[in-house]
């Protein structure tokens, strides 16, 4: 438990920070899963219009520190060779 006043304030931003953190995974989490499921139905047509929310989303947690740039990049073009090969 913190007993200085500096350290109460600490973690007072570190759970602020942490909800913040969890929106952007749940995020990922969401339009990956949207992917999943337009690639198991075969629509194509409609996961290639869902890629730029998916891109978006793994940017905006680069950018904000919750997974590193080039994890972002990574999965940035797994998705789009993934959604490559079912569109085909």
């Amino acid at each position: 438990m913190a007993i200085t006043k500096s350290a109460k304030k600490a973690q007072r931003q570190s759970v602020k920070r942490k909800l913040g953190n969890l929106q952007y995974k749940k995020e990922i989490k969401e339009v990956l899963k949207q992917v999943r499921v337009l690639a198991a139905a075969k629509k194509g047509e409609e996961l290639q219009k869902i890629l730029p929310q998916v891109y978006k989303a793994l940017d905006k947690a680069a950018k904000a520190g919750v997974i590193k740039k080039n994890n972002a990049s990574r999965r940035k073009s797994r998705i789009s060779i993934f959604a490559a090969k079912v569109g085909k």
